[in-house]
């Protein structure tokens, strides 16, 4: 008779909603995650003022999937919310990002790949710009217009309401679904299941044998300070040539306190996954593809009944709308497979 568990690695979008899914179906689920919470990378609090806190940097939640909306709408209501971004020169003015028409005014045309792209790019990947794929760059383009919003074409743009972390535990909130926080995966656990997704770094899974996937990583500096209030906006991206990327004052997000004498911030600095206890955020796309080709071959070596999730197990950048997609139709994929062997469970 088959063992109708399944284990899942890691309790963010991806993991969370595997679970979900086979969980409905009838399958007994055992999530386990090595940090003491749920949500991944995307898990948020609320501090001392009062302020929901994302403890890994600002998630914004944008689409424009309407599928992956109606599916999170089952587990949370929204805040509609449009994030704006300035950058901070170095005379103290702020213009919008991504670069419009107004920027370009106060910063020349000539100016805007070292105002903004260089820095930011040695910064945050360690690189010159050259030796980027150009596929990041163009995640950022220059408009001919007068746009003030971050993400100006997706349909939908919104907040959890409760938020993040409160979204993924209404998620996993099935009685077939068994959590355990602070439980690492350990090598072999998968034997004892049925089928095993995994959202740990495929490297790692492997014992790094055929070498490492190189990441970025963030270090994270939260600051509360005695001011009322500091930015107009959520996001201050820097432009000077000191490690720290941006800034998030969390109060300008909807749905926090707003009288009050404090503020609370998180300001950025990146390096690479070595130097933060290889806690891995962003995988390295190289021009030369060194890192993808890599990847590869970890893939090719995956057993039968695993499949690996989000951004560390795919080694991919996946925004949040993005892995619930992917995830979404892992788990369809994952459920033709098993299709009559689950009907025959339950007749």
């Amino acid at each position: 008779k088959m063992i109708s568990k399944i284990l899942v690695v890691g309790s963010g979008f991806s993991g969370a909603i595997i679970a979900r899914e086979l969980a409905e179906i009838g399958l007994n689920i055992v999530l386990i995650d090595k940090r003491p919470h749920v949500a991944g990378n995307a898990y948020d609090y609320q501090n001392e003022y009062g302020f929901k806190v994302h403890s890994y940097g600002p998630h914004l939640f944008h689409t424009s999937n309407q599928k992956v909306v109606d599916w999170l709408s089952r587990f949370t209501t929204w805040i509609n919310y449009k994030h704006k971004v300035k950058a901070l020169l170095s005379d103290g003015n702020l213009v919008t990002l991504p670069v419009n028409l107004d920027t370009i005014e106060k910063v020349g045309k000539e100016n805007i790949l070292d105002t903004f792209y260089r820095p930011y790019t040695k910064k945050m990947w360690g690189m010159d710009i050259e030796q980027l794929d150009p596929d990041i760059l163009n995640r950022v383009p220059v408009r001919d217009d007068h746009n003030e919003f971050y993400f100006p074409d997706d349909t939908f743009q919104a907040m959890p309401t409760h938020g993040y972390t409160a979204l993924i535990e209404a998620i996993l909130d099935h009685p077939l679904i068994e959590l355990r926080l602070g439980t690492p995966y350990k090598a072999g656990m998968e034997s004892d299941y049925q089928h095993t997704f995994n959202s740990m770094p495929i490297d790692e899974y492997f014992e790094f044998n055929l070498g490492r996937l190189p990441y970025r990583s963030i270090k994270f500096h939260h600051f509360n300070v005695p001011v009322p209030r500091l930015y107009p906006v959520v996001t201050v991206n820097f432009t000077h040539s000191h490690p720290y990327t941006r800034v998030t004052e969390w109060k300008n997000l909807p749905g926090n306190p707003v009288d009050t004498g404090f503020s609370s911030l998180t300001i950025e600095e990146p390096c690479a996954d070595y130097e933060n206890d290889f806690e891995r955020y962003y995988p390295v796309k190289d021009v030369q593809g060194v890192n993808k080709a890599l990847y590869s071959k970890y893939k090719k070596m995956t057993p039968a009944n695993m499949t690996f999730i989000g951004r560390c197990g795919q080694y991919v950048y996946l925004n949040m709308d993005q892995a619930v997609s992917a995830a979404l139709s892992v788990v369809e994929k994952y459920k033709k497979t098993i299709g009559s062997g689950i009907q025959s469970e339950h007749d």
